[in-house]
């Protein structure tokens, strides 16, 4: 398994295939879910992602999403990384992020992003940053704001409407 970030209380790895099951349970949380317009619906989608994102991103695979470990206990907590868009015809990098339901208001998301800013642009020597979110999603925008990122524009796609929040080097 290949380790990408440790912060003090969680690890992200790259996925592996017995990850599938902890992910498409993470999935099937509709409260999880509710403000990820492309997430998984199936157990054959989940899998698709799964494989997608094994290797880091197909495309560029310093980025992509990484299976997000709670190292007290080991377990599987969600999905975070580093995801590439293209928005505005300007090409960009999301701090992702997203966690299961129990690890919800523990500052786990604010750890995870910081820990990705740091990795973003210390590591991989990005230049801007930022999180694509959905209007009503308050403790996104809250964890956005806590790792420094200011409010840029509103945008569209074919999921819908989201606010860019970003920050550069």
């Amino acid at each position: 398994m290949t380790i990408i970030l440790e912060t003090q209380r969680l690890l992200l790895r790259h996925f592996v295939v017995s990850d599938l099951d902890n992910l498409f349970s993470f999935y099937s949380d509709p409260e999880v879910i509710k403000y990820i317009p492309d997430a998984p619906r199936t157990y054959e989608e989940t899998k698709e992602e799964l494989e997608w994102f094994m290797n880091g991103h197909p495309r560029f695979p310093e980025l992509g999403l990484w299976a997000t470990i709670y190292k007290e206990t080991e377990q599987f907590i969600g999905r975070c990384g580093l995801l590439p868009w293209t928005i505005d015809e300007q090409n960009e990098v999301e701090v992702a992020f997203a966690l299961s339901k129990a690890y919800w208001g523990q500052g786990l998301a604010t750890e995870a992003a910081h820990a990705l800013v740091e990795y973003g642009f210390g590591q991989l020597q990005l230049s801007r940053l930022i999180c694509l979110i959905d209007h009503d999603n308050q403790a996104s925008i809250k964890v956005a704001t806590k790792i420094r990122m200011t409010f840029e524009k509103e945008g569209e796609d074919d999921k819908g409407p989201f606010l860019v929040y970003a920050m550069n080097k």
